[in-house]
């Protein structure tokens, strides 16, 4: 059985380390943040389902492929005729700069429905359930099945977490807010950015209004700066690890899956974000989503001198 189930598009990723319009060589993947935090929860010797769905097609068979591979449970990976594996490109025009191009509209990972996602839950019956913000933005299908499996949960006694996860490429702030709000009182623990709090609410204090709600705990990360717990037991922050940042795509779920994963070990809050801060500086030091997510007997490596040859 899993203990942590989540959901969404998990698409083929083309990555090209120069302007993808001068062509050359290119790194062939999967990419979707609900599958990165799988993956990254599988790696620290968790038990993540994931529920999404791919064309029945050579790019579908990839996703099964890396997923099953990675060690995610893909029982609920649905196939289908109708639609195609969703696309996307990332290439580096400047060191560090990476930039999008989506190809999804009307994918099958948009075809997803509440019916599948909530049988998955009642079968599961997970600790956690991860979900983003990204999924709703894909269809109305999407949003009725994100809303409908965090309420399930939440009444289920199941531990719900959301990253926000804002793009602006699949929907505007508006309609982001006005989405996500509605799933913030079936949600323990929040994952945002410090420029993505004000679409979880307009309050001037963001943070002392959502820990008002049923939420108990509200994560914020800064990038370089490092991020921040905040709870009614006060707010801890932990700073980004010193490491040389190579490719920074993929540092948010890898930063979700390690404090998921310290939440399943029961950790404190302090130990949360220092497992969180530490996937996150993993992934940052290399290029590829999910490629370089640390495995359990990895977390202490960067605790070495830069430069150290272990022997």
């Amino acid at each position: 059985m899993a203990d942590v189930l989540t959901f969404g598009e998990t698409m083929v990723s083309i990555r090209s380390r120069a302007a993808l319009r001068m062509g050359g060589e290119a790194h062939l993947s999967v990419a979707g943040s609900e599958s990165n935090v799988a993956i990254g929860l599988a790696r620290l010797g968790h038990h993540p389902a994931w529920i999404g769905a791919v064309g029945n097609d050579e790019p579908g068979r990839l996703v099964q492929r890396t997923l099953r591979a990675e060690g995610v449970d893909t029982a609920y990976l649905r196939f289908t005729d109708e639609s195609f594996t969703g696309f996307i490109a990332f290439d580096q025009p400047a060191h560090d700069i990476t930039r999008v191009s989506y190809h999804r509209r009307g994918s099958a990972g948009s075809t997803l429905t509440a019916d599948e996602c909530v049988t998955a839950l009642a079968s599961e019956s997970p600790l956690l359930l991860h979900v983003t913000g990204i999924t709703p933005a894909l269809s109305d299908s999407a949003r009725a099945a994100t809303l409908a499996t965090v309420r399930v949960a939440s009444r289920a006694g199941v531990q719900v977490s959301l990253d926000v996860n804002y793009r602006g490429r699949l929907w505007s702030r508006a309609a982001a807010a006005e989405s996500m709000r509605e799933l913030l009182p079936f949600v323990r623990t929040v994952f945002a950015s410090e420029d993505e709090l004000d679409i979880l609410t307009d309050a001037a204090d963001p943070v002392q209004v959502l820990l008002a709600t049923a939420i108990q705990e509200v994560v914020v990360t800064a990038g370089s700066k490092g991020a921040w717990s905040h709870s009614d037991q006060g707010s801890i922050h932990r700073p980004a690890l010193p490491v040389t940042v190579v490719d920074s795509i993929g540092a948010g779920d890898a930063f979700v899956s390690g404090y998921l994963s310290a939440t399943l070990d029961n950790l404190s809050p302090e130990g949360r974000l220092d497992r969180a801060t530490t996937c996150g500086a993993f992934c940052v030091g290399a290029h590829g989503d999910w490629e370089s997510l640390p495995t359990r007997d990895d977390l202490t490596l960067l605790s070495h001198t830069h430069g150290t040859a272990l022997r």
